[in-house]
């Protein structure tokens, strides 16, 4: 279940990303590199499914997503840690539907995530 400091984080974050501002939560940091195999080019968002951008990557660029579209994780792939280089906002969910009933987290753009705070079965990527 979400806290209310999980949801005045989330609404932090999207004042924000909404005001073009970078930030970086607890778990994140700014783009600086991920590691050996934490490799993530500019335009793409890239998912791990081990904790510190460990295990077969997964990148996804705009071309290849619709905007404000939930895109659910194949089944029994889940993701654990995350860079976001899109140049636009994307919240990963727990649920494979986007659901807001489970856990979920807004990252602007420029942010890596070496450990997510809960098991990622689905994202969404912002206009704005």
């Amino acid at each position: 279940m979400r806290t209310i400091r999980d949801v005045a984080l989330t609404a932090s974050v999207a004042a924000l990303v909404l005001a073009g501002t970078s930030v970086t939560s607890a778990n994140a940091r700014p783009a600086q590199g991920g590691g050996s195999q934490g490799a993530c080019a500019a335009g793409q968002l890239c998912l791990w499914p081990k904790t510190g951008y460990r295990g077969q990557r997964q990148t996804v660029e705009l071309a290849q997503i619709g905007i404000e579209r939930c895109t659910s994780l194949p089944e029994g792939v889940t993701q654990a840690s995350l860079a976001n280089r899109l140049g636009r906002p994307v919240t990963t969910y727990q649920s494979e539907t986007c659901a807001e009933t489970g856990e979920f987290t807004t990252y602007p753009s420029g942010t890596w995530v070496p450990e997510s705070p809960f098991v990622v079965r689905a994202y969404k990527v912002w206009e704005n």
